[in-house]
């Protein structure tokens, strides 16, 4: 396979703290393992508790400052870190690849991404409104909300999609007024890094955002911070219930992006040329995988049922694996050959169940044996009680199975304990709206809707998290609403 001659030079990675790099941290240090090449590329420092809390102190002290500057200057400089992710555009990309093998066909759209949500959320810096609730006439006072900004913002992002993470979380709460200390996975830290520089460049006053990749202990230290006001965490339902623990200690409040099962229904009506290729690149193409809205439960109506089977199967087998650096791959490694190991293992179980495995299913060779690739997999007549069908997968697995009426394609899709994104194929559009009024998820996308579109508020229900990112939901999510009564008093006491 011919590969593309990008610069893979691994960069320098250092502690983004109040405006200073740090070439070491008290955390130690993290071996950063390429997933392409199963090989060692860097040594990443990592913060600890130490370097969490100076972080937090240095934002709870820019915070009055920054919340107290004009909005418009706010806006100003948000608008200014936009065009500098689009000014380093090229070297994102370049460093998504780096991060975790998402191949560079997909790493080149995140900071275009990046920089819209950016742009619209330095939009939202002037126009933070309260309201006025109740008149002198009528109530006897004069009644009005204020939104004002929590104060330091933890955040915590996963290693899937590092600089789009970042994004759907620090922009809304800077334009806000907070102040905010993110620890990126070590696993994905080059991304980050370059995020860090760009908002210093920028104009950020020192302190009010640090970028500090750590490990489990750094994580606990910030959400644990007496002076960390809210916490947003993109990640896992394990790691999601120890922030609640340690948030409920003081009533902290948090966000949580956490994982999907989301289920695509395909009518018989459907554009069948279009819904196959989006959902069968959409569930085991995109990031190989690895993303928690991707529909990965493909319910099909049964006279088409055979149809959908035989055409995903051919999408998924001319699917393009392979050296994410090369502008022809499509799908790139898993994280690493932990990951690898456990979705070999729900592939195994699957057929035991009585999944039919219609291809993939088994590692890759050759000349991607040392990275941690899989065969794009597909089953068939997926029992919806099978662990294949209840449990995510995180990586390139589509479950399909049938249903036969409208009724029982909502069971099917309901019939989870996540309840992140939902998606319906069907030229009705009376159906269409009537089903996505039924589906239990957070969002519903129809016919192609986009996925993380910024003007539209995105997160899940149930063991898929709770609070939003995106429109003006996300911005709320970074703002406390006080309420103020003014008395209408017969005599005031002035002079």
């Amino acid at each position: 396979m011919s590969t593309c001659s990008t610069d893979r030079t691994v960069p320098n990675v250092a502690l983004n703290l109040a405006g200073g790099r740090r070439a070491e941290g008290s955390g130690g240090v993290h071996e950063h393992v390429n997933p392409a090449t199963g090989l060692v590329d860097a040594t990443i420092p990592l913060a600890g508790p130490a370097e969490v809390d100076e972080s937090v102190r240095a934002a709870y002290e820019a915070f009055d400052d920054w919340r107290r500057t004009k909005p418009a200057e706010r806006r100003t400089i948000l608008n200014r870190f936009a065009d500098l992710i689009d000014a380093h555009a090229t070297e994102f990309a370049r460093r998504g690849v780096l991060d975790n093998g998402t191949p560079i066909t997909t790493t080149a759209g995140s900071p275009v991404i990046a920089a819209e949500w950016t742009r619209y959320y330095a939009g939202w810096a002037d126009k933070i409104e309260g309201d006025t609730t109740a008149s002198f006439t009528a109530d006897g006072e004069l009644g009005l909300t204020l939104r004002q900004p929590f104060g330091v913002i933890g955040v915590i992002i996963t290693w899937n999609g590092p600089l789009v993470s970042l994004a759907m979380k620090v922009p809304a709460a800077l334009a806000a007024g907070n102040a905010v200390v993110v620890k990126p996975s070590e696993l994905t830290p080059f991304s980050g890094d370059l995020y860090a520089e760009c908002a210093q460049r920028a104009g950020l006053p020192d302190g009010v955002l640090s970028v500090l990749p750590g490990d489990a202990a750094a994580g606990a230290a910030l959400v644990g911070h007496p002076l960390v006001e809210k916490v947003s965490f993109t990640g896992g339902a394990t790691t999601a219930r120890r922030i609640l623990t340690e948030c409920a200690q003081t009533m902290k409040p948090a966000v949580l992006e956490l994982g999907g099962k989301s289920a695509n229904i395909v009518f018989a009506d459907a554009d069948l040329d279009s819904v196959c290729l989006h959902g069968t690149f959409m569930s085991i193409g995109l990031m190989s995988g690895q993303g928690c809205a991707f529909p990965t439960r493909m319910i099909v109506e049964e006279p088409i049922y055979d149809e959908v089977c035989k055409r995903v199967v051919d999408i998924a087998e001319n699917l393009v694996v392979g050296d994410p650096f090369n502008p022809q791959v499509a799908s790139g490694p898993l994280i690493s050959e932990a990951a690898l190991q456990r979705v070999l293992g729900m592939v195994e179980r699957a057929q035991v169940a009585g999944a039919r495995l219609l291809t993939g299913g088994y590692r890759l060779g050759g000349e991607l044996a040392d990275g941690f690739y899989l065969a794009p997999t597909v089953f068939a007549d997926v029992d919806p009680e099978s662990e294949l069908a209840q449990e995510e997968v995180f990586g390139p697995v589509l479950a399909i199975m049938r249903f036969r009426d409208e009724d029982e394609a909502v069971r099917i899709a309901n019939n989870t304990r996540y309840g992140l994104s939902g998606y319906i194929q069907t030229r009705d559009v009376n159906r269409a709206l009537r089903v996505a009024e039924e589906m239990r998820t957070g969002e519903v996308l129809i016919n192609g809707g986009s996925n993380v579109a910024v003007w539209r508020p995105f997160g899940g229900i149930g063991m898929s998290g709770q609070g939003k990112e995106g429109g003006r939901a996300g911005i709320e999510e970074f703002l406390r609403l006080k309420g103020v009564g003014v008395g209408a008093t017969a005599a005031l006491p002035f002079g």
